[in-house]
């Protein structure tokens, strides 16, 4: 009964939903400046009764929206992005994210439970790009909740249980230019030292696990043929599902880089620009959001991803039981960062999802707010995953 009650809770605000989710779709905002979003999403926290936190230290388009009911209980923690990827608009769904989240913690809190419980709701911006989630972690945050949960659109209704840890470098060459032709005796190429680093890439991806990915590229061209180049850029992405088998990586690579400095006689700088850790799976948790989003009619359920990309919720996952349930709106096949999750975002599947997310994770809530002994259980779990990762 109390689930049917939160289902309806979720689809009085439909309207409302929509309207809030297709305005963030039409105006894509990127990078810690999703002024926009971000004010919507606290607002209706606001007018629903949310004690709501505009601006997070350091991040302007962050907020903290929290609510309780009576002392202790679990705290349940819900996390939502809104940023989208700069020249292509909302191509990963994340304008569902807001909406899905807002549903969900309001439909909480206006149910009626007779057991104490706390909501915390928080809005992570720059996903795509700065990674909110980990300086938000290091600033203090997210040590308020039990668990962690979130919603993601998606080809298939599932979870994840892994996601490659990364580790994503900028390297800067400094050489002395000089006229190639007339004295290039006098040169040192940044140039070769960047061309010397990218082999030595190749070379050690001849000795590293199979689930290794590494990339690269460069990010500033050295100028024309008849000059030695005194500087070169490059960007360097490497990616395992273990952060500590990426760790001794990204030391070897280290090791490539003032090599191939050495070889070319130029100087470097090495910035490592972004760190983001694997998901430690909690599949006890995992088996309580599928079971929701089976119980609620979600379209496309599928078996849990094996293999996914990186996302700093995986960096949430390290410290506590989170899951992030991802909700059919596109065709199954279809890849995110696409003219295709552009295109759907507006669509009836697209509404659609916000609701069965909203309900899968209410749902969720449900479960732990009144069975509060399986936050234990979901703990163990996690402490059990992690010391396995």
């Amino acid at each position: 009964m109390m689930k049917e009650k939160l289902y309806d809770l979720i689809q009085k605000q439909q309207e409302t939903l929509f309207a809030m989710a297709d305005q963030i779709h039409d105006d894509p905002e990127y990078d810690g400046e999703e002024y926009h979003a971000s004010a919507l999403l606290e607002d209706y926290l606001e007018k629903n009764g949310f004690q709501v936190e505009r601006g997070l230290k350091k991040w302007p388009t962050a907020f903290r929206a929290t609510w309780g009911q009576g002392e202790g209980g679990p705290r349940i923690g819900l996390l939502c992005e809104y940023d989208a990827l700069r020249g292509l608009g909302h191509g990963c769904g994340h304008h569902m994210q807001g909406p899905c989240i807002c549903a969900t913690a309001i439909a909480l809190k206006e149910a009626g439970f007779d057991k104490p419980f706390q909501l915390v709701v928080y809005g992570t911006p720059a996903e795509e790009t700065s990674s909110s989630k980990v300086s938000m972690w290091e600033l203090g945050y997210f040590r308020d909740m039990d668990v962690a949960l979130m919603m993601h659109g998606g080809p298939d209704t599932c979870v994840d249980e892994k996601s490659l840890a990364l580790s994503n470098y900028f390297v800067t060459f400094k050489g002395q230019g000089a006229h190639a032709a007339l004295a290039p005796e006098k040169g040192r190429s940044a140039f070769d030292a960047l061309l010397l680093a990218f082999q030595g890439v190749e070379f050690l991806r001849e000795h590293v696990r199979e689930d290794t990915r590494m990339h690269y590229t460069v990010k500033e061209l050295p100028g024309p043929s008849n000059v030695v180049p005194a500087k070169a850029v490059g960007e360097f992405s490497l990616r395992s599902y273990s952060r500590d088998v990426l760790n001794e990586i990204c030391h070897r690579f280290e090791k490539i880089i003032q090599g191939a400095a050495l070889m070319a006689d130029v100087d470097y700088e090495i910035v490592k620009e972004k760190s983001l850790d694997n998901k430690v799976p909690c599949l006890s948790l995992n088996k309580i959001i599928m079971d929701n989003a089976a119980a609620c009619g979600a379209p496309g359920l599928a078996p849990a991803r094996k293999k996914t990309g990186s996302t700093d919720f995986g960096n949430v996952t390290n410290h506590m039981p989170g899951c992030c349930i991802r909700v059919q709106f596109v065709p199954t096949g279809t890849s995110s960062h696409t003219q295709a999750f552009v295109d759907a975002g507006k669509t009836k599947q697209a509404h659609d999802a916000i609701l069965y997310g909203a309900k899968t994770l209410a749902g969720t809530a449900c479960d732990l707010i009144c069975q509060p002994e399986k936050i234990k259980e979901l703990w163990a779990d996690f402490e059990q995953a992690k010391a396995n990762a």
